[in-house]
């Protein structure tokens, strides 16, 4: 009998369940529309801030400080002030949604108290490069936006190649993958593909999420490549194989450092275009500070909000460039096309796997899941494997 990839395309997305896939299509659609009302939270906080005098009150203090102390202050006032104010919305975004659909077992109490450690970072790292930024301000004239994004490419840069070995040890525990037949296996395909073999990990992803899911993060030899025990304990080997060939190959191709060049490009289109709109929506938020001016900065975040989201589908686009190739290596490297799309199929309970056209282009990061688990098929029709 001839194998059709088209029905084994079917039967794996059907495998799920009508129960299934109907909540994997409310829980990814109610994700659509959280992006638009996290812009309009965005843009009250802003109001907000910009109203109640904040920033200005602590420009004023320190008004005989140096210019870069000021600027940092200001920056940590406002990541500091905005995040208070939104907790209540990231409580429901992040955990009370995620809860109720069943995509996180973690403890409030864990959640908040991982948040304050990110709420910490987030201060200390956005206030450091905000201080950086209006420093090219004052100093570099008409061009700062230039040379902003050579900055934005330094601290991603510097940023990814911290996060493995100061960043996420903070949230989960990283640990060698144990002794046994999967490590045995994982050490044959890191070797084979010159990967080294004390860069692969499994961690407690279960702590904050109940999605199946792997990683590859840092740069240089900070790289490494990540399996949550969700996915190790709930894969078979052959499964196990397919994903870390997917992340091997991300690893291989270089896709973090094309992630870097791509946000450094988006950055230099965000600086350009705050450069020429930002006195437009400074007077919209009834501000009347300077761009030059700590703080002008919630609403120069405010622009950068609205910028991310009509750059998505752009940066989304890139991004599933990236997946099909990692797939593409794993099958060729792997050639498990079945253990594949089975563990592609795990990962459609949080991202409905048959979106229309429109809008896998708008939202979607990945390819859909019913395309990759096709491409999958199609190959096992034109290579073989199993």
């Amino acid at each position: 009998m001839t194998f059709d990839p088209e029905a084994a395309t079917r039967a794996h997305i059907d495998s799920l369940g009508p129960e299934a896939l109907a909540k994997a299509q409310a829980y990814t659609t109610g994700n659509h529309w959280l992006l638009l009302w996290g812009l309009v939270v965005t843009g009250v906080v802003t109001w907000m801030i910009v109203r109640w005098g904040i920033l200005d009150r602590v420009a004023g203090r320190c008004s005989r400080r140096g210019p870069n102390l000021r600027a940092f202050l200001v920056a940590a006032t406002f990541f500091l002030v905005s995040a208070l104010i939104t907790l209540p919305w990231t409580l429901y975004e992040d955990w009370w949604r995620e809860r109720a659909y069943g995509r996180t077992s973690q403890p409030l109490g864990d959640f908040l108290a991982q948040g304050a450690i990110g709420l910490a970072l987030s201060v200390l790292l956005g206030a450091l490069f905000m201080m950086g930024v209006y420093a090219l301000l004052r100093r570099t004239g008409r061009r700062w936006w230039l040379w902003s994004a050579g900055l934005t490419a330094l601290a991603t840069s510097a940023l990814l190649l911290a996060a493995p070995i100061l960043i996420e040890p903070l949230f989960n525990d990283y640990q060698p993958v144990p002794p046994g037949e999967v490590r045995d296996a994982l050490v044959v395909m890191a070797q084979q593909a010159g990967v080294p073999t004390d860069r692969i990990f499994v961690y407690d992803g279960s702590r904050q999420s109940n999605n199946f899911t792997a990683n590859v993060a840092g740069l240089a030899g900070t790289a490494r490549i990540a399996i949550s025990d969700v996915a190790f304990k709930g894969a078979s080997l052959d499964e196990v194989r397919a994903v870390t060939g997917h992340e091997i190959g991300h690893y291989v191709l270089g896709h973090v450092w094309r992630m870097v060049i791509v946000f450094t490009a988006l950055a230099l289109v965000f600086f350009w275009l705050a450069d020429r709109l930002y006195l437009r929506f400074a007077r919209a938020f009834g501000s009347r500070a300077a761009l030059s001016d700590p703080t002008s900065l919630p609403v120069l975040l405010f622009v950068a909000s609205l910028f991310g989201l009509l750059a998505q589908p752009a940066f989304n686009t890139l991004i599933r460039v990236g997946e099909n190739e990692a797939d593409r290596y794993s099958l060729e490297t792997v050639n498990l096309p079945d253990a594949l799309a089975s563990a592609l199929v795990k990962t459609a309970e949080y991202r409905y796997p048959r979106p229309g056209a429109l809008e896998e282009f708008v939202f979607y990061s990945h390819p859909s899941v019913e395309r990759r688990v096709r491409r999958a098929m199609e190959w096992k029709a034109a290579h073989g494997g199993r």
